[in-house]
């Protein structure tokens, strides 16, 4: 059950951000992976094609690479992505492994957006130059090369230090606001301690400020 609410959830996003594109499920009882998603444009249809399978088990297995580039080969697709709660050892967030990308739920968004865009980007520049079956081969050889997963590797760690970064500055942030709402309070606790004192010397002398009573009673409430 899980596993389909897994699915329905990546076919929802998928057709929410990419709402040009067809988004394929694949049915149960059908041989093949979870969902098929075929990439157009406003100048181009069918740019490529992306399958994704996922997996929500405790242990990862390598059956599961030979088992979906099988599936891709049937289904003619680009490329797979692989979206598994538990990664091969050498993983982490996201990567490649014999031909197929492998990501942690965390990471599916982000490895959607790149291969989306490398596959209309490759589909785009090759498109006058070769004919079908040549540019499926070569997007393919790309898109599995060692270039493309050394660009990716460089977007992911860039976008990992911005995540870290923006964590940090967070946090230094929200102890900047504690210190700066201490401060407040000690400034707030002190007029109306000076306030206080002057009103009782004077009494009535003093004219009521109508903000120190909302101060006040907002004390009260408080304790």
């Amino acid at each position: 059950m899980q596993g389909e609410v897994l699915e329905l959830a990546l076919e929802n996003y998928l057709q929410d951000q990419f709402p040009l594109d067809t988004i394929e499920e694949i049915k149960k009882g059908v041989n093949g992976a979870d969902c098929l998603q075929t990439i157009n444009t406003h100048q181009k249809s069918n740019c490529g094609t992306i399958y994704y399978e996922t997996k929500r088990t405790k242990s990862f297995s390598q059956g599961w690479i030979e088992k979906f580039k099988a599936d891709i080969r049937d289904k003619n697709a680009s490329v797979g992505v692989l979206v598994s709660e538990v990664l091969p050892d050498d993983i982490n967030g996201i990567g490649q492994k014999d031909g197929i990308w492998i990501c942690n739920f965390s990471s599916l968004k982000l490895a959607v957006h790149i291969l989306r865009k490398a596959v209309i980007d490759i589909s785009f520049t090759e498109a006058k130059h070769v004919g079908k079956n040549d540019k499926m081969s070569l997007l393919y050889n790309y898109l599995t090369g060692n270039e493309f997963k050394l660009q990716v590797e460089a977007i992911i760690e860039g976008f990992t230090q911005m995540q870290e970064d923006l964590d940090a500055e967070k946090r230094a942030m929200k102890r900047l606001w504690k210190k700066r709402e201490k401060q407040l309070d000690k400034v707030v606790d002190s007029t109306l301690s000076m306030h206080g004192s002057i009103t009782g010397i004077a009494g009535s002398a003093i004219k009521s400020i109508s903000s120190l009573d909302l101060l006040e009673l907002s004390g009260k409430d408080e304790s």
